[in-house]
């Protein structure tokens, strides 16, 4: 299995400070499925190759019971293209070889990570079930200029057709870390075939790598049935995370809803997200907040709802990330509302963390699935900078109920539904926090429900509301 990746940048080689590898130096990278190499065919100032091969051990896939082992009488495990097309394999050693670049870090050059570059992708080897077709289907809605050759089962014997490979290559400007996920992702998914058993993890796998693309991919059905292999319950927690991660409206279902029979034959359940929106403008609306502000608003999930509803007169959406306000604007389309719709709606750059005065003369401040994104050590400073310096009429925040975990079947216990949640709080903890906070800045502070309510472990996600001079 091979793959190169080309860079064309004034000063090519930064490649090497991205990639966390040497192009003066041959690695090699032991992995469950073989071994890695990493070289530089090519280290030229204004174009620079960086070379994955990936030396499959098929004897050793037949032993191991986690790369389908337990059929071992199948002549399929050692007559098979695995040691030569890309697959899933190199999915594995993308994963391990070049995890740092993935994740969009380079401690070297700090600024790197965040620049486009003219990038090169050849992959020589491609199951592609679907053909051409499906190639360009993937790889084309993310920017990519895709060239897919079919192989020819037999030169020599045009009659025969083509295979079920293509000759793939990519060009397009972006950063290296989105470039490396969508191989990371797609690669399987071209193949329609993972060689491994595929258990729940892969959910955060797929959550961790196509965040930020994935769940606005006009074939995001067909990348995530075939990601996770057709299982039903999985593709379904799956949506959900990624809805949450990109603040999307889910189409069938939201975060690690049991798929059951039961579930399966009964209405299409609401999406949690929809159930928080809810909760949201209707304890605004209570309050009679019409100048509301949504912190750490993401891509505008709630501001959607917000500018669309005329009982607010004016509608601020901030988040630190400058990149999600941007979607936020696409997702609103702004460039296209009447001027007297547009001026009611303000988007700005601003730290939940740090005071800003911008937010001081509001009704309402919302913090939706915010706080448990959050340090433990920063909530402070959130506290100071929300109640304390804006110090609006109403709050009101929302977050998980880590006892309503347990429901979730496909979460590992222990784990948290999104990487980067920082904690996740019981209902007696979250209510000590709030009625602490309240106290201390001269609010009070109510307590509901979000969705559904568990006999024994109550809703998936709470809510508190806090007012000045108000009582729980």
């Amino acid at each position: 299995m091979f793959l190169t990746i080309t860079s064309t940048a004034p000063s090519a080689t930064d490649l090497g400070y991205l990639l966390h590898k040497h192009p003066g130096k041959v690695q090699n990278f032991d992995l469950p499925v073989g071994v890695a190499h990493v070289f530089y065919p090519e280290t030229a100032d204004d174009r620079c190759t960086v070379a994955l091969l990936l030396e499959v051990d098929p004897i050793g896939l037949v032993r191991g019971k986690r790369f389908g082992g337990n059929d071992a009488f199948a002549l399929a495990q050692y007559v098979n293209d695995r040691p030569y097309a890309a697959s899933s394999m190199v999915a594995v050693a993308l994963g391990k070889v070049f995890r740092t670049a993935m994740a969009g870090r380079c401690d070297a050059r700090p600024e790197l990570p965040d620049v486009p570059l003219p990038l090169e992708l050849h992959v020589p080897a491609l199951p592609a079930r679907g053909g051409v077709d499906v190639v360009e289907r993937l790889f084309g809605p993310l920017g990519w200029q895709v060239a897919a050759t079919p192989v020819p089962l037999d030169p020599t014997i045009p009659a025969w057709g083509d295979s079920r490979y293509v000759d793939l290559r990519l060009r397009g400007e972006m950063r290296l870390a989105d470039a490396l996920n969508h191989l990371y992702v797609l690669l399987p998914v071209l193949d329609d075939a993972k060689h491994y058993w595929v258990s729940p993890d892969e959910v955060d796998k797929l959550v961790r790598a196509g965040g930020g693309w994935l769940v606005d991919h006009p074939e995001r059905d067909l990348i995530t049935r075939r990601y996770l292999a057709h299982k039903r319950q999985l593709v379904a927690t799956a949506v959900g995370r990624l809805a949450e991660v990109d603040d999307a409206e889910p189409e069938s279902i939201d975060n690690a809803v049991p798929d059951d029979a039961e579930t399966a034959e009964a209405e299409t359940p609401t999406p949690l997200v929809e159930w928080r929106k809810r909760a949201v403008v209707e304890a605004l609306k209570q309050s009679g907040s019409t100048r509301v502000v949504d912190v750490g608003c993401g891509e505008g999930a709630l501001l959607r709802v917000l500018a669309h509803d005329p009982f607010f007169t004016e509608v601020v959406g901030t988040d630190v990330s400058h990149r999600a306000l941007e979607i936020a604007s696409k997702r609103l389309n702004l460039d296209r509302m009447g001027d007297h719709q547009r001026e009611r709606i303000h988007l700005f750059q601003s730290s939940v963390t740090y005071r800003d005065s911008r937010l001081a003369a509001y009704d309402a401040v919302v913090l939706m699935e915010v706080i448990e994104h959050v340090d433990l050590t920063r909530l402070p400073a959130l506290e100071e900078s929300v109640f304390g310096a804006a110090h609006p009429s109403t709050v009101v925040v929302t977050t998980p109920n880590v006892e309503y975990n347990v429901r979730y079947e496909t979460l590992a216990h222990g784990s948290m539904r999104h990487t980067d949640h920082r904690f996740e709080w019981t209902r007696a903890e979250f209510a000590s926090w709030a009625e602490r906070v309240a106290a201390a800045h001269g609010y009070g502070v109510r307590f509901a429900p979000v969705g559904p309510v568990d006999d024994e472990v109550g809703p998936a996600t709470q809510m508190a509301v806090f007012t000045i001079g108000g009582t729980a």
